[in-house]
């Protein structure tokens, strides 16, 4: 095998010479994004959400002393209803 073959099939299809890549700036366009009203209004909504509690502490703390107190009612047949319809409390 010929070594210098291999050096002048490279030449000839200059696999060895490196290309200058054209300058972004110099073209005078540039990349941009935009985000839309309704995305805009998305980020708020979803800043809202991550800012309010997990849990309403006031209606917790409330059935928590009604409970403590025995005066706790709750309707079992709307409480029935709700697990098997499968709807949240």
């Amino acid at each position: 095998m010929r070594i210098d073959a291999c050096n002048r099939v490279s030449q000839l299809y200059q696999a060895n010479s490196t290309k200058k890549s054209v300058n972004s700036k110099k073209s005078g366009k540039s990349d941009r994004v935009e985000i839309s009203q309704t995305g805009r209004d998305v980020q708020v909504a979803r800043a809202a959400v991550a800012k309010a509690p997990d849990v309403r502490e006031n209606l917790v703390a409330d059935i928590k002393q009604k409970m403590a107190a025995g005066t706790y009612q709750m309707d079992m047949d709307a409480l029935a209803d709700k697990l098997l319809t499968g709807y949240p409390f």
